[in-house]
């Protein structure tokens, strides 16, 4: 007798518990920011440095759109 009545939620029981917890976890927790944890998200003036690197636009370009951003 494999499931008496001494085993409880023990066994593959528990292994479905730990599945429903761990994907719970998954869903509500990890989506959100964790403290201390670096965010992966580019802000408009990392974008903005990028394509002054690139060269996609100019110095005085990159500087007034730059001021811009920081009005706003």
């Amino acid at each position: 007798m494999l499931y008496g009545e001494n085993y409880g939620y023990g066994g593959m029981h528990l292994f479905w518990w730990v599945l429903w917890f761990l994907l719970l976890f998954w869903i509500f927790v990890l989506p959100y920011r964790i403290p201390g944890q670096k965010s992966n998200k580019e802000t408009a003036l990392d974008i903005l440095k990028k394509r002054l690197a690139a060269g996609e636009i100019s110095n005085e370009e990159y500087l007034k759109k730059k001021s811009l951003m920081k009005e706003n």
